[in-house]
């Protein structure tokens, strides 16, 4: 029997949740709001539950959009989903933001150049192409300013996400005509495209325990960077 699945997306301040029953959307919440996500996700869960006339027992697993993006946000969306996986003994499964971003464009000729902003002048990116159903990474997950990405890229490229938008200019400047972009919606990540990724993890085995999932950072947070454990 296919998985109903609760997937969690909190990777960008546009927070998503989605139920689904193998690849069919039951339902999805998005939200492009500035609240850090303990303020409505475990409420958003519940609603959506209720609404969908489902129960926390009837989840066979829990989706995550483990990163690249807000460290703030992944770690209260990995916490959030680690704590009802403990309640509902549900297994995780874990997804890329950045191949989430590039499903949302399925069937594309053109690889897919997904981009979230990651601060600091620099952008989270990987490059997809559409084959065998999904967006099939064709470059690893960097962290890296947005012109040397441009440098490495000289044909005709789908740009989405938050990265996308921000540096639409830059990006246009450097590539002309070879630079495509889905309409705006499309930039943010949705719980509903994880959940099609989730689907293909649970099909492929690959479940974790709450003790073994990690957020995808690809950096070092501000805190870290500036712990000095000798106190000089």
């Amino acid at each position: 029997m296919p998985p109903i699945l609760l997937t969690i997306q909190t990777a960008v301040p546009a927070g998503s949740l989605a139920l689904s029953d193998g690849e069919r959307l039951l339902a999805e919440i998005n939200l492009d709001i500035r609240k850090n996500p303990t303020e409505w996700l475990l409420d958003a869960v519940d609603d959506l539950l209720a609404k969908s006339e489902l129960q926390r027992s009837d989840l066979d697993a829990i989706g995550i959009v483990r990163g690249p993006g807000s460290f703030t946000g992944l770690r209260v969306g990995l916490a959030t989903a680690k704590g009802l996986a403990l309640a509902t003994g549900c297994p995780l499964l874990g997804v890329s933001s950045l191949q989430t971003l590039a499903m949302q464009i399925p069937f594309s000729r053109l690889p897919v150049c997904a981009m979230l902003d990651a601060r600091k002048k620099e952008v989270y990116a990987a490059l997809y192409s559409w084959e065998s159903g999904r967006m099939q990474a064709v470059s690893d997950e960097r962290v890296l300013r947005p012109d040397a990405l441009l440098e490495g890229i000289a044909e005709d490229t789908l740009f989405v996400g938050s990265g996308a938008s921000l540096y639409r200019t830059l990006i246009v400047r450097q590539l002309g005509g070879r630079a495509h972009f889905p309409p705006s919606m499309l930039n943010l990540p949705r719980a509903g495209a994880a959940a099609c990724l989730a689907v293909l993890e649970w099909e492929a085995g690959r479940l974790f325990s709450p003790e073994e999932l990690t957020p995808t950072y690809l950096r070092a947070s501000d805190a870290e960077i500036n712990w000095n454990p000798s106190g000089n």
